[in-house]
């Protein structure tokens, strides 16, 4: 299983980002999907997930209406939109997947929302 995340950058508040995440070694279509966030000296949390195709969502109440999880069963990818980013939305933000019963997490991207 490999997950690597792209599109994390630096951004003003109220602007937007979207995340990207590749996943291999795995049938993508048939697993849910998930993006979390690691702020220093915090715990992860869980942003978003995504069903195996694609029709329910759930994201943290924090997110919700800010963010939108989609993917793209065709390409083997998972995405995340972020609008209206906030300053507490600053974190490396990670791509996973549960096969198998475990745990697999990209490398992550760091998102830095500052003025």
């Amino acid at each position: 299983v490999h997950l690597v995340e792209s599109g994390g950058g630096l951004v003003q508040p109220g602007g937007s980002l979207r995340l990207s995440c590749a996943a291999s070694g795995f049938t993508f279509s048939s697993y849910y999907m998930s993006w979390y966030r690691q702020a220093p000296g915090k715990e992860r949390e869980l942003v978003a997930q995504i069903s195996s195709g694609g029709g329910n969502t759930n994201y943290a109440s924090s997110v919700k209406g800010r963010f939108t999880i989609s993917r793209d069963n065709a390409k083997n990818s998972v995405y995340l939109q972020m609008n209206s980013l906030k300053p507490e939305d600053t974190a490396v933000y990670l791509c996973n997947v549960c096969y198998w019963a475990q745990d697999y997490w990209g490398q992550g991207t760091q998102v830095t929302v500052s003025s």
